[in-house]
């Protein structure tokens, strides 16, 4: 992540205040809108990556149900919001072009780590930058095996709370950044964060001054559905 800028603004599932998240839209929008990163979910279902958030498809798209109960077929026919599709994460990739980097939220423990190395690897073959790649979970047993299988791509630990041990258990799974709730972010969590040479990213940050006292605090960067705000 060696040309990471210092405060770091990620597009929230693309841009998601713009635009339908998890879209081509919504990424190509925050792109548009000066979003140095963009994150989005990822799930394995039907032997494909899908960008979906939630674990059913009511909310976001057209359709019922849990996505993991469709086939490719039903995922492709659903409308994710204004005509956009649920993409997949090969043409999330062919669509951001390297024009911003990716952070990978793995959603699911059914696989999704080693189907997205196995992706990751073919675009890093093709010269996409391991630096401009970011994979992060909530879920850490699946974010260490992505990084057993691809060591070269940076990880993210992602954190509802603040550990016991504070940036602790991030840094014991090698992670290069520690992401946590606007609400829980204090001095010392920075603090110990930065002291392990971890990066502190925070989410979900949309209110410009509450994005100026955090980058006054020393946080590293923020998740945002408003990139254009930041």
């Amino acid at each position: 992540m060696s040309d990471t800028p210092a405060f770091t603004i990620i597009g929230h599932r693309g841009a998601r205040g713009h635009a339908p998240e998890n879209t081509l839209l919504a990424l190509d929008t925050g792109i548009r809108l000066g979003a140095h990163w963009l994150e989005f979910d990822v799930q394995l279902v039907d032997g494909e990556c899908w960008l979906m958030h939630d674990l059913t498809v009511d909310r976001t798209t057209n359709g019922h149900g849990r996505l993991d109960a469709l086939r490719a077929a039903q995922i492709r026919a659903l409308d994710a919001g204004g005509g956009q599709a649920v993409p997949t994460l090969n043409e999330a990739l062919d669509l951001v072009a390297n024009r911003a980097g990716v952070n990978i939220e793995l959603k699911t423990w059914n696989g999704c780590a080693a189907a997205v190395a196995r992706v990751l690897r073919d675009y890093l073959a093709d010269g996409w930058p391991a630096e401009r790649l970011l994979v992060s979970s909530f879920h850490h047993p699946e974010l260490w095996e992505f990084h057993e299988l691809l060591p070269e791509v940076p990880i993210g630990a992602l954190v509802c709370g603040v550990p016991l041990d504070w940036a602790g258990p991030a840094a014991e799974l090698g992670a290069a950044v520690l992401s946590v709730s606007s609400e829980f972010v204090d001095d010392k969590l920075i603090r110990d964060a930065h002291a392990r040479g971890l990066r502190l990213y925070v989410y979900t940050v949309n209110e410009p001054e509450e994005m100026l006292r955090l980058r006054r605090m020393g946080v590293d960067g923020l998740f945002t559905d408003y990139p254009d705000r930041a």
